[in-house]
């Protein structure tokens, strides 16, 4: 790995997506929106958007970077820029890690706008600190740009790369815990709910809205850290140096 050339990547692609508003758009405003959108949806229920609220914080940023990092670098692919690339110096590892490094550039501005528009604007109650709510968000983004460069790494298309979604994405919504406590879950369910990087990312997120700390907190967020730094090792091994 070549920290220069590391750094050039990462340049490039935020020259590139700072002319794609429509992109920028996504990444920076949509989760905001949904996330005011669930919060007016269960305005007249108390409690509700309290309970749920922080999970979803946990959800939205991981689906969005999942859809724009898989598109984005699968673009690369397809235009030949990415065959091109690697006839120079620069390595697998140089690509994917300044990949990773501008989307998580990306996520930490996107934390910071999520997590201050749904505690100042929708009014969400977290007992623990803000800047905790902040990390869990950006290291979700995180794992979700991580399972897009996977992704990419298996597409032939923008649409396959969104197929990917039921198989990467959906089961972890839907084992994570949002609509139902892990413990809860049938014994085989919830032994799948604990191989779910997402599952970790929404215990840590409920962690924090109920003001816990030390190992509660910290604990899931290194499990999906490990599962983040996994799938970018994994995609880098498996990256093609010809589109076809």
């Amino acid at each position: 790995m070549n920290a220069g050339r590391m750094l050039a990547t990462a340049g490039r692609v935020l020259t590139q997506l700072r002319h794609d508003p429509r992109s920028i758009a996504l990444m920076l405003v949509a989760p905001s929106l949904l996330v005011g959108l669930f919060a007016w949806l269960f305005s007249d229920q108390d409690g509700v958007f309290d309970r749920f609220g922080g999970a979803i914080l946990a959800l939205f940023p991981f689906i969005v970077m999942f859809l724009i990092t898989s598109i984005t670098t699968l673009r690369e692919r397809r235009s030949g820029t990415l065959e091109r690339l690697m006839t120079t110096p620069l390595g697998k590892a140089d690509f994917i890690l300044g990949y990773a490094l501008a989307f998580a550039l990306l996520a930490l501005l996107q934390a910071v706008i999520t997590v201050s528009f749904a505690v100042g604007v929708c009014g969400l109650d977290v007992d623990g600190p803000l800047w905790q709510l902040g990390l869990v968000a950006v290291i979700d983004a995180l794992l979700g740009t991580a399972l897009g460069l996977l992704a990419s790494a298996f597409a032939q298309t923008e649409f396959q790369a969104v197929q990917f979604m039921p198989l990467l994405v959906f089961p972890q919504i839907i084992l994570g815990g949002l609509f139902m406590p892990r413990d809860q879950m049938p014994d085989v369910l919830a032994a799948i709910s604990d191989w779910l990087p997402l599952s970790y990312a929404i215990d840590a997120v409920n962690a924090v809205a109920a003001g816990s700390d030390g190992w509660d907190v910290s604990g899931p967020l290194l499990i999906v850290g490990a599962f983040a730094i996994g799938a970018l090792a994994l995609a880098s091994s498996t990256l093609r140096r010809r589109t076809r």
